[in-house]
C-alpha cells in the first residue's frame, strides 16, 4: 500500500526512482541499480522485478522509452540521503501522495493500483 518516490534536484515533482540503462545491462539489471543508486532498495533477487508496461515519452525526445517496473518484493538497506542527484526519497500511502508527484507517476500508479493495462504514452 506505499509506494516509493524520489525528488530529483534537476527537476521538480516527485516521480519514480529510474534512470537509464548502461552499456551491457539489460533493462531489469538497470532498474535494480537504479532503486539502490536512488532509493537505497535491494530487489529481491529470488522475486525479480514485473514488468508493468512500456511508454513513449514524447516529453523527453521523440524516440525516448520507458520502461515501469515493480518490485513485488525487496530490502530497504538504509534512509537515503540527499546527494547531488537525489534531494530526497520517501515512502507514500497511494491514497497520501504528495501534492508535487507527477501527472505520469500519479497516472502510472493508479494503473497498477486499480489493474488497469498501460497506457501508450508516459
Amino acid at each position: 500500500g506505499r509506494v516509493c518516490l524520489v525528488r530529483h534536484t534537476y527537476v521538480s515533482g516527485w516521480q519514480l526512482p529510474g534512470g537509464g540503462v548502461e552499456r551491457g545491462e539489460t533493462a531489469p539489471e538497470a532498474m535494480a541499480r537504479e532503486f539502490r543508486e536512488e532509493a537505497e532498495i535491494a530487489v529481491d533477487p529470488a522475486v525479480g522485478l514485473r514488468l508493468h508496461g512500456f511508454y513513449r515519452n514524447r516529453a523527453a525526445s521523440p524516440r525516448d522509452h520507458v520502461a515501469l517496473y515493480v518490485a513485488p518484493a525487496f530490502t530497504v538497506l538504509g534512509e537515503k540521503r540527499p546527494d547531488r542527484e537525489i534531494a530526497a526519497c520517501a515512502f507514500f500511502a497511494l491514497d497520501a501522495l504528495p501534492d508535487a508527484t507527477t501527472r505520469a507517476t500519479v497516472e502510472r500508479l493508479r494503473e497498477i493500483r486499480d489493474g488497469r493495462p498501460p497506457a501508450d504514452l508516459w
